[in-house]
């Protein structure tokens, strides 16, 4: 199976830290320009790129609750690149909530949820669908989890996002095919700071009750994107897993 992306141009939000750093490093690997988004880490972007292979990479700025500043990013990727091929919906935000607690998940917060984790995605999609289709076999990954379908995860606004991304991927692969794929990877618990307080000692904790045993790594996510870019060619609203068996 060819894996060569020289050719190829990628977009991927989130791409400064965790799951959509490992994520650029490997697409840069395998020969593909990057523009790696960030929100407030301009330096960790700006280190990133410095560190990859290949290029020209570059750095865009976007807030994905911010309408005007995602329209904006389109605008300014369009202006250097003639098409995009590969597109990783990998930024969002949680913030640890019992379940429980319903007055802790107020409604102010429960909106900005849902305006960066499920509006955001669906907007970069939006402006970015014209670059996407002049590929003609390009492919998108909207980075879910597995709280989107056991209900269980840092809240319950969380785990309500990831409901959604999983049902606008279905819908978003009917309506984007032949010209654009639509695919999901759900993590389980994962070796990042995405989870305040969740450290290698709990997620090791973790790892012991999954059939595999193992934590969950950044790259380990990164390697099943990879796969819809340059395996899975004739999957399009699939989802795939990776939590080391835990939701079993």
């Amino acid at each position: 199976m060819d894996s060569d992306l020289s050719e190829k141009t990628a977009f991927v939000t989130g791409g400064s830290a965790g799951i959509g750093a490992a994520t650029v490093r490997m697409l840069a690997e395998a020969g593909s320009t990057v523009v790696v988004g960030y929100n407030k880490g301009e330096g960790r972007a700006t280190s990133l790129i410095e560190s990859l292979p290949g290029g020209p990479h570059s750095t865009q700025q976007i807030t994905m609750e911010d309408s005007a500043s995602i329209k904006r990013a389109a605008d300014t990727i369009k202006k250097r690149h003639d098409k995009l091929d590969i597109l990783v919906n990998s930024a969002g935000f949680t913030k640890p909530i019992p379940h429980n607690d319903l007055d802790a998940l107020d409604d102010e917060f429960f909106d900005h949820m849902l305006l960066a984790n499920v509006r955001g995605p669906f907007s970069v999609i939006r402006e970015l669908r014209p670059l996407l289709q002049v590929g003609g076999d390009s492919v998108i990954v909207n980075l879910s989890s597995v709280s989107g379908f056991k209900g269980a995860g840092s809240n319950i606004a969380y785990c309500a996002c990831k409901a959604a991304i999983d049902t606008m991927t279905l819908s978003l692969a009917r309506a984007l095919g032949p010209e654009i794929r639509v695919n999901t990877v759900s993590p389980g618990a994962v070796a990042t700071d995405f989870v305040a307080g969740r450290d290698r000692a709990k997620l090791e904790e973790l790892a012991k009750l999954s059939p595999l045993q193992a934590v969950v790594e950044p790259e380990d996510v990164a390697l099943a994107i990879m796969a819809y870019v340059t395996h899975l060619r004739k999957s399009t609203g699939a989802q795939m897993i990776v939590d080391s068996g835990r939701f079993l």
